[in-house]
């Protein structure tokens, strides 16, 4: 063999050897996680660049927003969607829609990156998924995004009301969360009555905003906290004295009876955890937690967590809907249910002395165990074939 070809060998063994290498650290991160799929799409012509991890579907098909954000790398693209899905199957568990976990990233500036075609061949991508995995908007997307992939695939919720779909989330995902602080505040105190409590808000986006005002209505002041801080002051000039504004970066320092994260995730972290001074953590950002330890460090503190996989699970209550007929009523009664599902959390977290995330996940847990054994009662079909 010439030494030409034995470079060539070693270079192909190495790169070859490099592949195998990726492929069992993504294998180890699905171990991890608990996932049952991950896939990667690409279109060079549109610049997408996509990944869809589907965590479990013992429910029924995923469901999980669509995010676009200018990751650093591919690797933090994967670990974002890795965690986002495992929580979408927790609350679609917690929430009792029959649809499983999943979720979906595009790497990308949607300020800058976006175009119609982008979104459909991510459409076509979709399609090919055969109905495994349904998505809508998330961060950095909106619904006319989904309008273009609806032209390419049927797997899209969330769409306007002018394209058959059921709107704005926000209102269904900000209920949610009044809902979690309503069953918070009995859990503490005895009444859901707010009235003068001091409830502080990170972020008052689309959720955030509706969200104050509705803990205005019951009587509660808020202290907010946004990057747009023209936003707060026009709140605070709004609705004075019962607003008041503080850093958005500090904001969980805040004295308080509830802290209320409605911003990015990972409020509760190494530095954080300890700062915090209020009763309760209840709020709509997803992933509120960094790792399984800073609940374990709430619990001690005796600081309730609210999980954000329950109390921000309007919004997917709302689209998952949709995949049944869209009603309103119904959407807007389950979500209040929210209250009662928080207060059986808090009361086996009480009861078993334990943090309240790991009372969720056990709920979460024994409803995919009732229904793995539920389906093991075989169906049958009208024309006498076998059907799981």
């Amino acid at each position: 063999m010439s030494m030409e070809s034995i470079e060539l060998e070693k270079k192909w063994t190495g790169h070859h050897e490099h592949r195998e290498n990726r492929m069992r650290d993504i294998f180890e991160m699905m171990d991890q996680y608990g996932h049952e799929q991950i896939v990667f799409c690409r279109h060079p012509e549109s610049g997408l660049k996509s990944i869809i991890a589907i965590h479990d579907t013992t429910l029924g098909p995923a469901i999980g927003g669509c995010r676009m954000i200018p990751y650093a790398t591919t690797d933090e693209a994967l670990e974002d969607v890795l965690r986002l899905s495992k929580g979408m199957t927790y609350k679609c568990g917690l929430a009792d829609v029959d649809f499983g976990g999943g979720k979906m990233v595009i790497i990308g500036d949607p300020e800058q990156e976006k175009s119609p075609i982008m979104f459909r061949a991510l459409g076509r991508f979709l399609s090919g998924l055969n109905g495994r995995f349904y998505t809508g908007t998330d961060m950095g997307t909106n619904p006319d995004d989904f309008v273009q992939a609806a032209r390419e695939t049927e797997s899209v919720v969330g769409l306007p009301t002018t394209h058959g779909g059921s709107g704005d989330t926000s209102i269904p995902t900000a209920f949610g969360i009044l809902q979690g602080i309503r069953a918070t505040a009995k859990h503490l105190w005895g009444s859901t009555n707010l009235k003068d409590r001091r409830i502080a808000v990170q972020g008052v986006g689309k959720v955030g905003q509706k969200l104050v005002e509705l803990l205005l209505n019951e009587g509660a002041y808020c202290v907010i906290a946004d990057l747009n801080m023209e936003k707060c002051n026009q709140l605070k000039e709004e609705f004075s004295p019962y607003v008041e504004t503080a850093d958005v970066n500090t904001i969980h320092r805040v004295e308080c009876d509830i802290f209320s994260p409605c911003a990015r995730g990972g409020i509760v972290n190494d530095h954080t955890w300890s700062e915090l001074q209020c009763r309760a953590i209840v709020g709509s950002a997803n992933n509120q937690l960094v790792a399984d330890q800073h609940g374990d460090r709430l619990h001690e503190r005796g600081i309730l967590y609210a999980p954000d996989y329950l109390v921000n699970a309007g919004g997917l209550i709302q689209v998952a809907d949709e995949l049944i007929g869209y009603q309103q009523e119904r959407v807007l009664a389950k979500t209040e249910n929210i209250y009662h599902t928080l207060l059986e959390i808090y009361e086996r977290s009480r009861n078993d002395d334990i943090p309240t995330y790991r009372a969720a996940d056990q709920i979460v847990l024994e409803r995919l165990e009732q229904v793995v054994d539920l389906r093991r009662i075989l169906l049958g079909s009208p024309d006498g074939s076998r059907r799981g």
